[in-house]
């Protein structure tokens, strides 16, 4: 849904749109106006935060913060001035700020700072926080940019004491003639993104059937870590295949061009991909019986060749299920299909959720496509020759007795 507010600040008019954007985020629209009613700063992004935090007793917790969009208000925006340069103000939630500052040079404007900070007075957001009051947490961005274009980045990740995770990003400072700009200033991870995943299309008969990949993925390794260090492990080489009208798609995850966040709790851990192509890749584990854990959730939201955007969520999945703490591991090629368009191939999978020690892997229960039953050929050949000669042997002793009786009766 949309909302026009009309908010007197300076001379400022902001026009908010928020629009439900990704599973559990919104999508946030700021057009900024100058006296003359002209546009003068333009940006549209979704963004989550993930916040680590002590508690009083003396462990850790992890708390994210994706439904950015309710009870917004961006007082403190502005166009800038001859002393300063133009800045998004954006409060949320409760007590949760953020600002980006940008700054101009001859020939090109800068985004220069991003801002950050939360409240853990907030008992419901931040329960049994040891530390209460205000935290901040400041990141200097240095993105240059032309004037005159728009900075467009599909993801961008910063790890400053908070994971903060941005993602379709368009935004435009010091805009010219009140007009936002149709050029585009792609960030530095977008700009090879031709290269990040081979994706290989293919005609089928049938919404359900997809192709296999000649190019086997890389395996990357990827980890969560919370205040007591290394909370979840995870190594695996990602195939995703996408079926949509008939036409499938195949994407190799290059892990060297993949970012990773998540999150880790008593009953549930989340690991989250995302890259130029992949806006989202969620894998979320929980407990079975206090005593076993498995993949339950997958969400997936990605961008594919002919500009439109394929999401789907499936939370009732019941995949690599192994005892706490031991790690699940299948070297072999493994599927999990999330829906009828959308499986998720794996290679050389292990992974271990909960109860990471050391920040290494336990002992491992290996999936039953990789028990190698290629020793049961001998044995079975050994079996067969000891019952031929059980047989031979019991023959030769009829025949001996037949023999001995004939014998006897002459």
């Amino acid at each position: 849904m949309c909302f026009r507010l009309s908010l007197i600040s300076g001379s400022g008019l902001v026009l908010l749109c928020l629009v439900l954007g990704a599973v559990r985020s919104y999508a946030l629209e700021l057009n900024w106006k100058d006296s003359t009613n002209a546009t003068c700063l333009y940006a549209k992004w979704q963004m989550n935060f993930t916040i680590y935090y002590e508690t009083t007793n003396k462990t850790h917790k992890t708390v994210t913060i994706s439904d950015v969009g309710k009870n917004v208000t961006y007082n403190g925006s502005s166009c800038g001035d001859d002393q300063n340069g133009p800045k998004i103000a954006v409060q949320f939630g409760s007590g949760f700020s953020w600002m980006v500052n940008f700054t101009k040079e001859e020939s090109s404007y800068l985004i220069d700072s991003i801002s950050f900070s939360y409240n853990t007075n907030d008992t419901t957001t931040f329960p049994d926080a040891k530390h209460k009051g205000i935290v901040p947490v400041n990141k200097s961005a240095a993105i240059k940019i032309p004037l005159n274009n728009i900075f467009r980045c599909n993801s961008l990740l910063t790890k400053v004491n908070v994971i903060q995770h941005y993602w379709d990003v368009h935004v435009q400072a010091f805009v010219q003639n009140g007009t936002v700009s149709k050029k585009e200033y792609l960030c530095d991870k977008d700009k090879t993104s031709t290269t990040v995943a081979p994706i290989i299309h293919t005609t089928v008969p049938s919404p359900t059937t997809t192709p296999t990949s000649k190019q086997k993925p890389k395996v990357g390794t990827y980890s969560v870590t919370n205040g007591n260090g290394t909370c979840l492990l995870a190594t695996m080489g990602l195939q995703l295949n996408i079926t949509q009208e008939k036409v499938a798609s195949v994407i190799n995850i290059n892990p060297n061009t993949t970012d990773f966040t998540g999150s880790c709790h008593p009953q549930t851990a989340q690991l989250r991909l995302n890259s130029s192509i992949i806006k989202y890749l969620e894998f979320i584990f929980a407990m079975k019986n206090e005593n076993r854990f498995y993949l339950k959730e997958v969400n997936a939201s990605m961008f594919l060749a002919n500009g439109s955007v394929f999401s789907i969520a499936n939370n009732n999945l019941s995949y690599w299920d192994a005892p706490l703490g031991s790690s699940y591991m299948c070297n072999k090629e493994q599927t999990v299909s999330v829906s009828g368009t959308f499986q998720i191939n794996t290679f050389d999978l292990r992974v271990q959720p909960f109860n990471v020690k050391e920040g290494k892997y336990s002992t491992a229960e290996e999936c039953s496509a990789d028990f190698d039953l290629n020793f049961l050929i001998p044995v079975a050949v050994g079996v067969a020759l000891g019952f031929l000669i059980i047989v031979v042997f019991i023959s030769y002793m009829i025949g001996r007795r037949k023999s001995r009786t004939g014998y006897q009766s002459v």
